[in-house]
């Protein structure tokens, strides 16, 4: 069961984090908590699967990125998994999905990548083709920003406080 404090965490943690070095500390003060104590119950919360992770997301033409590439990449069943970790661990990368593939589209691994101009996407694309050693991959631009929004938890809460 969580307590009112793991439901107080959930509402501020759904929310923007601060743009300060240590965003969880100043979380912790608005919650009257010390930074460890977040933490902790961070990790409490992921450990036991009342929280399956903890995203961000970046607004990445307000952060001067023009060019928003998928990468998408065609690589062997058995070695999908190593090279998908392995792009998954490049700072470059912002995402990295395994997909199955579907008739007529054998594309079966995605990444992203962000960048200036189309130029340094394939720039990129082909220094992440080199490192990996696959040659079968295809680039595909975005061409505009969505809303990026998520579910929101023990909003009702705050109402009646």
């Amino acid at each position: 069961m969580l307590t009112d404090l793991d439901k107080a965490i959930i509402r501020e943690l759904q929310g923007d984090l601060p743009l300060v070095p240590h965003p969880y500390a100043q979380v912790a003060k608005k919650l009257n908590i010390d930074e460890e104590e977040l933490l902790d119950r961070i990790r409490w919360m992921q450990d036991r699967g009342r929280s399956r992770r903890l995203g961000a997301a970046i607004r990445h033409r307000e952060a001067g990125f023009t060019a928003n590439a998928m990468i998408v990449w065609r690589v062997a069943e058995e070695k999908a998994e190593e090279v998908g970790r392995k792009l998954a661990a490049c700072p470059e990368v912002t995402h990295c999905y395994l997909r199955p593939e579907i008739p007529g589209w054998p594309y079966n691994l995605y990444t992203m990548v962000h960048g200036q101009s189309r130029q340094e996407c394939e720039a990129l694309a082909a220094q992440l083709s080199e490192k990996v050693g696959i040659e079968d991959y295809r680039i595909l631009y975005s061409t505009r920003e969505l809303k990026k929004s998520s579910m929101r938890y023990y909003l009702h809460e705050t109402e009646s406080s």
